[in-house]
């Protein structure tokens, strides 16, 4: 012990000398510095050989050879036992789902609408309360707000009820609507699932019911917005933009988004069609593919892209980056403008979805139905066509509403931004009609790419199975609308708890990729860093170690420190950058020093 204080002693009384050192004075020579490194690199070693018992270890290990054996490990085995093991997991996962959307789908087919509710008559808990407010009045709405005992989590890193769920509503839906209070009365009715579900399997995570109103419902209960968060800050969360949803509540599509760029749209219309479409965008996840084509005289792709692309984050982002590049001049031609995006569509040569079609076209409006178009490319009617009227003017709307309804899609108004987010979605429960018609065939539990939890788990996974509407309208068709959709998380944590790297060599490590070609598993797969300071700490730790443990020379990577002075000459900038790296050798051998002596 007292040897690794020395040592922590000395470079403390090295950092002393160098920070006192003139700035006028010589600095020392390269070959006085390397020798000063070479010191402390055989002191960290013999510290640390001395400290650890590593020697006798080994001898002991030679003493008792005839105790254990080495064998070679089989790689595929190791696989297939993990991958084994993580279907296990996400088997485990998806009984809860069905369980819980089966459950769904009885409660709502159960429930009498009511246009009306009395005070109290709804129960619930609103993620978003302040239950330091007392001024706020619980009885406006016709509702009763639930005030939990939070316990702090260490599964979960937050507080949390595992008495209550806790329910989300977007900011801009009015919690007391009829729709929304008839889905608070029907949904309460889940809590007893998600209880149940987790009585059976203690290691559920979050139990989410996301529905096409906005709301959620999640178990356990906890508050939206830590207290340690700015309170002022907006709430921009809707259930029904997040990854997990998207994918749950639609097939697949190859989706061609075709923006009229003639001089008639310049101005606010422009901006809102750009807008518009950036919300398009957000709708698709890494199942979708999709291209953007703006059109007036002539026709032409927005960016670099020739043909529709997968949906993913990075092909979103380009598209985005060329929808505001758009420029409004000339004429519209939508002859030029559908021909050319039918083209793209059923062109097969290229890889897509091929389950649903669409082409959304964003316009002022016109005089020009296109039939012909139509008629050559769509007779069979498997494209679907819908249209969205941008901006407050007086065109004629007859001809893309016709466009619409001929061709299977529907008819939109975006008459201002505050428009835009609701009507670009709806599209949505008009593809989920198709899913609801299938029934138990089209129920399949689908399983997201790694994103991060909205909620603070960290890297999740997500299991969606959708919810459908199975109550008859006055006529006894069935209803053909979603619901919503239902999802399970399992942590990244646990999958890796399934993949332990002791059964692999030092250097080994298991990884997985998904379908859709991203990394779902691997040892550098991690969040994004909260602080720079807790880095470099980290940084500074690990390369102590790695001198200790593997005893080889290693090069110095530092960042420049912060200077308060730009003017410096060589010497006092070479001195600037021993002082930093010498602090973090100090901070880095007092925690292994401490680490080692324990």
């Amino acid at each position: 012990m007292a040897a690794g204080w020395l040592l922590v002693f000395s470079l403390t009384l090295f950092q002393s000398l160098v920070m006192n050192h003139s700035s006028e004075g010589p600095f020392p020579s390269a070959t006085t510095i390397k020798s000063w490194v070479d010191k402390m690199q055989e002191d960290l070693v013999t510290l640390a050989r001395t400290a650890s018992g590593v020697d006798q270890l080994a001898a002991i290990y030679l003493k008792n050879r005839d105790l254990y054996t080495v064998e070679a490990n089989n790689p595929r085995q190791l696989v297939e036992i993990a991958a084994r093991d993580i279907e296990k997991l996400l088997s485990n996962r998806s009984k809860a789902l069905v369980r819980l959307a089966k459950e769904a789908e009885k409660y709502q087919a159960s429930h009498q609408w009511r246009d009306e509710f009395g005070n109290n008559d709804i129960i619930y808990y609103n993620a978003k309360d302040d239950q330091n407010d007392p001024e706020k009045n619980d009885t406006e709405s016709g509702s009763q707000r639930i005030r939990p005992v939070f316990e702090e989590d260490p599964v979960f890193r937050r507080q949390t009820s595992y008495q209550h769920a806790a329910v989300h509503i977007p900011t801009d839906i009015y919690e007391g609507s009829t729709i929304v209070l008839n889905e608070l009365n029907w949904t309460a009715a889940l809590d007893d699932v998600f209880k149940r579900n987790r009585e059976e399997d203690p290691t559920l995570l979050w139990q989410v019911f996301g529905s096409a109103t906005g709301l959620a419902r999640y178990y356990p209960a906890s508050p939206w917005v830590d207290k340690s968060r700015t309170p002022n800050k907006i709430d921009l969360y809707d259930v029904r933009r997040r990854p997990w949803y998207i994918q749950g509540a639609a097939s697949p599509k190859d989706m061609l988004i075709l923006v009229d760029a003639s001089g008639s749209v310049s101005g606010l219309t422009l901006k809102l069609i750009r807008t518009s479409v950036i919300e398009m965008l957000e709708t698709l996840s890494d199942d979708d593919f999709v291209n953007v084509v703006s059109f007036n005289n002539n026709a032409q792709n927005v960016s670099c892209f020739n043909h529709l692309v997968q949906a993913n984050v990075r092909n979103k982002k380009k598209l985005k980056e060329a929808v505001y590049k758009i420029s409004a001049k000339g004429i519209t031609d939508y002859k030029k403008g559908f021909s050319y995006a039918f083209e793209q569509l059923l062109n097969h040569s290229v890889s897509r979805a091929n389950c649903n079609k669409i082409i959304m076209l964003f316009t002022d409006g016109g005089e020009e139905r296109a039939q012909e178009i139509f008629h050559k490319y769509n007779e069979d009617k498997k494209v679907r066509v819908f249209t969205f009227s941008v901006g407050q003017h007086n065109y004629d709307k007859g001809p893309i509403q016709w466009m619409a309804c001929e061709n299977k899609g529907y008819y939109y108004e975006i008459p201002s931004i505050g428009a835009i987010r609701i009507n670009t979605q709806e599209y949505l429960d008009v593809l989920g009609r198709p899913m609801v018609l299938a029934g138990e065939k089209a129920k399949q539990v689908q399983w997201t790419n790694v994103y991060l939890d909205a909620l603070e788990l960290g890297l999740v996974i997500t299991g969606t199975l959708p919810v459908f509407n199975l109550t008859k309208e006055q006529n006894g068709k069935i209803n053909q609308l979603i619901l919503g959709v239902m999802g399970v998380d399992v942590s990244l944590e646990d999958i890796k708890k399934l993949t332990p790297r002791f059964t692999l060599c030092p250097n080994g490590y298991y990884f997985a990729i998904d379908p859709n070609g991203y990394v779902l598993l691997h040892p550098n797969l991690q969040p994004k860093a909260q602080s720079c300071e807790e880095l470099m700490d980290m940084d500074s730790v690990h390369l102590i170690c790695s001198i200790i443990l593997q005893h080889k020379p290693i090069t110095l990577k530092t960042k420049e420190p912060l200077l308060e002075s730009e003017k410096l000459s060589s010497s006092q900038l070479n001195l600037g950058r021993l002082r930093w790296i010498i602090r973090k050798l100090i901070v880095a051998v007092s925690l292994c020093s401490f680490l080692l002596f324990q």
